[in-house]
């Protein structure tokens, strides 16, 4: 089994931030959205597709951080691409 790969002090506090940002930003947009704009007609909650789209997003850096995993054909892989065709 491959073994798993270490995340480094900076892909953590990449994701940190990331977090951060998508916490504010969430809750601006949420803050922003108002349901009674129309005076008492219906308003689409634009805001719910922003926001899962981005928390999917942040899933995925998360998964990427957290569980990757080392390649063992990578090494064999660039080799065989830095070599030339010749």
């Amino acid at each position: 089994m491959p073994a798993k790969i270490k995340p480094t002090g900076s892909q953590i506090t990449k994701l940190i931030i990331h977090f951060v940002v998508f916490i504010i930003g969430s809750a601006a947009m949420l803050y922003l959205y108002d349901p009674n704009h129309g005076k008492g007609k219906w308003a689409y909650p634009w805001p719910a597709w922003t926001v899962a789209a981005w928390a999917l997003c942040f899933i995925g850096h998360y998964c990427i951080v957290f569980t990757s995993s080392e390649d063992k054909g990578y090494d064999e892989y660039r080799r065989q691409q830095d070599k030339p065709l010749n």
